[in-house]
Parts: C-alpha cells; structure tokens; sequence
C-alpha cells in the first residue's frame, strides 16, 4: 500500500488521506494548507483512536505528541 492516496473511515465518514491529497488545516479559523499525510496527522493512526482523533493539522496547531490542542489537553487531564 502506498501513503499518497487512500481511504479511511473518520467519524463514520470515508474520507480519502495521503499525502497525495491537499487539504486545509482542520483547526477551526485556520486556512493553512496543508496535505492529508502522516506529517499533518493528529496521532499515530489514520482515523483515530483512543489518544487521537485522526484529524489534520497544521505545524501551528499540532504539539506534544503530534496531537491537536483538544487531545493534548485530553491526554493530560487523564494523566
């Protein structure tokens, strides 16, 4: 399987990922441009899972672990 175009389920949608695939920063405001690629990923896995919500963000807007704001503050508070 390559990485720069394929299809995972998010929220019970399919959405197609890759870093074949532009896209815009998915924080709210942002206009970034960004592309669906493991480099903008919020986790570890396409899609989500229970540390992530498999979202796309910008440099900006990712931190700690490659997550986003909401599950960098939701990984703390568990800690």
């Amino acid at each position: 399987m390559g990485y720069a175009y394929y299809e995972i389920t998010r929220n019970s949608a399919t959405i197609q990922a890759g870093y074949g695939v532009e896209a815009v920063c998915e924080r709210v405001g942002c206009t970034e441009k960004i592309d669906r690629g493991l480099g903008y990923l919020c986790g570890r896995t396409p899609g989500g899972d229970e540390h992530s919500c498999g979202g796309y963000f910008c440099g900006q807007h990712l931190y700690g672990d490659n997550q986003c704001e909401a599950c960098t503050e939701t990984d703390e508070e568990a800690a």
